[in-house]
């Protein structure tokens, strides 16, 4: 009895001690860079907003979670265009963190050198809901990507610039 007394009690006060993450709706871009910003909801509004279809959202093994219709995004490199980086570009790689400590990681090869860069987005629109009023904002996928759940990032909180040593 004692022990599942114990048991509960952890329990308990584990789920106690979990917070609920609040939408983003800005982040910092910073690092290996120049000049670090910010980037707002209300900045975003500057870029192209292309139309990318749907998405069907898999786990790591493939196992299909839900599919995202009518989405609409920004390409990353166009947010990342106005960066300056304070070191050489070939060394550069870029990690995306969510607001819950979440993290995805990108090249700069692979964002500037291969055709997934021309694919990765965040995401201004989807399901009919724009990005302002989603419970998950300023969230971010690749759409190139066979298992689409570990780069599909939610609540973007700031790009890290970092350097390969």
């Amino acid at each position: 009895m004692k022990k599942l007394l114990l048991l509960l009690t952890f329990c308990t006060s584990v789920a106690f001690a979990q917070q609920a993450v609040k939408p983003t709706n800005q982040f910092s871009i910073g690092g290996k860079v120049k000049n670090g910003s910010v980037i707002t909801m209300d900045s975003l509004k500057q870029y192209n907003i292309q139309t990318i279809g749907d998405i069907k959202v898999t786990d790591h093994t493939g196992v299909f979670k839900h599919e995202d219709d009518k989405v609409k995004g920004i390409l990353i490199k166009d947010v990342l265009s106005h960066t300056q980086y304070a070191v050489s570009i070939s060394t550069l790689y870029f990690v995306f963190v969510a607001a819950d400590g979440y993290k995805v990681v990108y090249s700069w090869n692979e964002l500037y050198n291969t055709e997934v860069g021309n694919h990765v987005y965040i995401l201004m629109e989807k399901n009919g809901v724009k990005a302002a009023d989603m419970k998950e904002s300023l969230q971010m996928t690749s759409m190139m990507d066979m298992k689409t759940g570990r780069r599909y990032l939610h609540n973007l909180d700031k790009v890290i610039v970092g350097m390969v040593e």
